[in-house]
Parts: C-alpha cells; sequence; structure tokens
C-alpha cells in the first residue's frame, strides 16, 4: 500500500508536472461546466447530493488525518487544522449542510483567494496516485467549486458587507491563531514568520509588517472578488438613473 504510506520515494510531486496541468485543467473545466449548466443544475434537486458531499469531505479529512498518525507525521506545530485553507474546508462543510448565507460570504473570498493560490502553487510532497495528492487537491477544488455553485445555480451573491464581515471574521480568528502559534511553536497562517520557500510574502516587507501588507492585499482583492460576483442590480440601484440605460 504505498499510495497510503508515509514515503514520497515513488511519488515525488514536482509543480507544473503533467499531473498538476491535468489539475488545473479539470478545475477549469468543472467550473465552466458550472456556469454554462446553471440552469439545468438549479431546475434539479440536489439536496442529497449536496449532504452527501458533505459527509465525503469529513470523512476524507479524518482519513488524512488517520494517516498522518499512522505515518508518525502528525504534529501539534503543524497538524492542527488552522491554516485558511483549513477554515474555508470547513466552511464548505458548513454551507453544504446548512445553506447559510454568512458562511457563503466568508468562503467565497478566503476559496477563491486562498485555495486558487494553493491550487497554483501547492505545498505538496506527494504526487499521483498517493492518498495525500487526492485529498489536498480534493479539499481545495471543492473550496472552489462549492462557492462558485452556490453563486452560479443557487443564487447567492455577496454584498459590500460581505468584505466587512469577511475582515471581522479573520481579525477575531487571528490572535487565537497567534496565541496558539506561541503554544505549539507553530506557524499557522503564516503569523509566526515567512515561509521557508519563495512566496508572494517576500514582496510584503519583513516581519511583522507583511502580516499589515496582507491585510492590505486582502482588502483590494477581496473588493475586487465582490464586484466580479455582486449582484449587478446592487451598483444600479445606487447610480443616477441616467445611467440606468
Amino acid at each position: 500500500m504505498e499510495w497510503f504510506g508515509g514515503s514520497n520515494k515513488n511519488y515525488q510531486f514536482e509543480m507544473f508536472s503533467d499531473s498538476h496541468f491535468a489539475i488545473l485543467a479539470l478545475l477549469l473545466i468543472v467550473s465552466i461546466g458550472i456556469f454554462l449548466l446553471k440552469k439545468k443544475l438549479g431546475a434539479i434537486n440536489l439536496q442529497a447530493a449536496e449532504i452527501g458531499l458533505s459527509a465525503s469531505l469529513i470523512m476524507l479529512e479524518i482519513t488524512y488525518h488517520l494517516w498522518m498518525i499512522s505515518t508518525s507525521t502528525w504534529n501539534s506545530s503543524h497538524s492542527i487544522p488552522l491554516e485558511l485553507c483549513n477554515i474555508s474546508f470547513f466552511l464548505t462543510i458548513l454551507l453544504l449542510i446548512t445553506k447559510k448565507k454568512l458562511f457563503y460570504e466568508i468562503l467565497l473570498f478566503t476559496g477563491l483567494l486562498g485555495a486558487s493560490q494553493a491550487l497554483v502553487t501547492p505545498l505538496l510532497s506527494y504526487d499521483f496516485p498517493h492518498f495525500r495528492f487526492f485529498h489536498f487537491f480534493c479539499t481545495h477544488l471543492m473550496m472552489i467549486w462549492v462557492p462558485l455553485y452556490f453563486t452560479w445555480v443557487k443564487g447567492y451573491r455577496p454584498t459590500i458587507w460581505s468584505v466587512v464581515k469577511l475582515l471581522v471574521f479573520l481579525n477575531v480568528l487571528m490572535p487565537v491563531v497567534m496565541f496558539i502559534n506561541k503554544l505549539v511553536a507553530g506557524n499557522y497562517m503564516f503569523l509566526s514568520q515567512k515561509p521557508n520557500s519563495s512566496s508572494l510574502l517576500d514582496f510584503l516587507g519583513p516581519y511583522p509588517l507583511y502580516i499589515i501588507s496582507m491585510e492590505g492585499l486582502l482588502i483590494v482583492l477581496s473588493l475586487i472578488v465582490w464586484l466580479a460576483f455582486r449582484e449587478k442590480t446592487e451598483l444600479q440601484e445606487k447610480a443616477p438613473k441616467y445611467f440606468a440605460n
């Protein structure tokens, strides 16, 4: 069972390899498919599929932690689900189960901005067909597809207040994560130091200034996402009538 073992000797992942490009192509194809088929999907009762997907994601995450324990790689300094993508993952499950718009409002931004970056530049050591390869890409793909599905198929839309809720949520979460980082000598959400590998954070200044720069960048990118996915009438209602035509 090498595909479930702790060694990546026969499964060394390389960025922009054939398997990586296949995942990026799948991301694009399914995303376009959700948009093109939004009316047909909207006419179908998919509640059972949504619950089934959430249950599958929960089982996949439990299996992942069992895999880390079985391979002696679970460690409190890096295995607690406190990264931004972990938060997005749990929001994905909560949205599928509850359908609450608050979860959608936060996930739309954290999923599209965080998971998309993780898919393009994955911090991954295991290639296809290792279990970790499937876990990483399945979870991150769902963080994007689920909010797109709720946007295009179920008609959810962000408002400018969604951006405010996102910022409040993250700024309440940040000190909690920083406290846990100190307890376990971790670097969750890169709040203790920059990652050792090259990243966007290299352009945002030294520690701790890059945390402030990162928040500024988050605001700009979140406003772009809001402009792209907002209800068209949201700005039209505020504009002068002579702009309506």
